[in-house]
């Protein structure tokens, strides 16, 4: 029920971010979804791709440091309110959201949304027992 999501350690660098993104393209690795937060010296990019393992190992040969951890992704109605119906379900459980981040599929009505919560695994039984639609790395792969 849970995704691998990777996390890269990036310098607040000009040409950094380009780097990383063409490791990746170098090694035929699919960005599916992906996630920049920054400061002023370093930032952290998260990505959901198409061959983790690939994508680990080449950005860890050409320097960065990179971090696995897992996240939930779910399918939410692609209209006004249809994220805070999802993010009802954890507040309803006192489940601490740390972040998300969103994009919208072309092959659907929906919006795909990555979250990492603070208890994960409290949050995939929650949404198991709501009507959400969690999604699998098979699924992501189909987008």
């Amino acid at each position: 029920m849970d995704v691998q999501q990777i996390s890269v350690f990036i310098e607040n660098k000009e040409g950094r971010i380009k780097k990383a993104i063409d490791t990746l393209a170098k090694e035929g690795v699919n960005i599916r979804a992906l996630s920049i937060a920054d400061t002023t010296k370093y930032g952290i990019l998260r990505l959901i791709t198409s061959d983790n393992k690939k994508a680990v190992s080449a950005l860890e040969n050409n320097g960065f440091i990179v971090k696995e951890n897992k996240v939930i992704i779910v399918a939410v109605p692609d209209e006004p309110n249809g994220l805070n119906s999802t993010l009802a379900v954890f507040d309803d459980k006192n489940i601490n959201l740390e972040y998300l981040y969103a994009f919208v599929s072309s092959n659907t009505d929906e919006a795909i949304v990555v979250m990492r919560l603070e208890n994960m695994e409290e949050a995939i039984e929650a949404l198991k027992n709501s009507e959400i639609k969690i999604l699998t790395e098979e699924d992501i792969k189909k987008i």
